[in-house]
C-alpha cells in the first residue's frame, strides 16, 4: 500500500457514557480547518461502533475523546478490535481527562499519543501532520 493521496481522514469519537462533547468538536473543527476530512461520530459510541466507521471510512486515524474515566478500557478495546481487523495501520490518538500516570500504561498499548486538557489544538494539528500516515517505525 503506497501512500494514500488526498487529505488525512480522522475518525473523532467519543466512546463511552460521557456526555460532553464540546473537546471532540473542537478538535473536530481544527483539523477540518487544517485541511483533513474529519469524520465525527457523535455521542455514546462503542468501540465496535468506532472501528467499523474508521474501516468504512477508510481513515487514517482516530482520535477519541475520553472525560469518563474509562480511558483504559475503551483504548484498549478499540486498539484490540483494530489489530483483529487487521487495521492496525490507523493511528489511535486521544485526549479529555486522563491522569499523567495512565498515559505511558496506554502508550505501551499502542496509543500513539495523548493529549491533555489545556493542550493547543494548533500542536495537535501539528502532530497528527507529522505522525499519521508516515511509513511505519520498525
Amino acid at each position: 500500500m503506497g501512500v494514500a493521496a488526498g487529505p488525512i481522514r480522522v475518525v473523532v469519537a467519543k466512546p463511552g457514557l460521557d456526555g460532553h462533547d464540546r473537546g471532540a468538536k473542537v478538535i473536530a473543527r481544527a483539523l477540518r480547518d487544517a485541511g483533513m476530512e474529519v469524520i465525527y461520530t457523535g455521542l455514546h459510541q462503542t468501540p465496535e461502533q468506532i472501528v467499523d466507521t474508521a474501516i468504512q471510512e477508510d481513515a487514517d486515524a482516530i482520535g477519541l475523546s475520553i472525560l469518563s474515566g474509562a480511558h483504559n478500557t475503551l483504548f484498549a478495546a478499540v486498539i484490540d478490535l483494530l489489530k483483529e481487523r487487521d487495521a492496525e495501520d490507523i493511528v489511535v490518538f486521544g485526549g479529555g481527562i486522563i491522569p499523567e500516570a495512565d498515559i505511558p500504561g496506554l502508550k505501551e498499548k499502542g496509543v500513539a499519543e495523548i493529549f491533555t486538557p489545556g493542550t493547543p489544538t494548533q500542536s495537535i494539528v501539528d502532530w497528527v501532520r507529522e505522525n499519521v500516515r508516515q511509513p511505519a517505525q520498525a
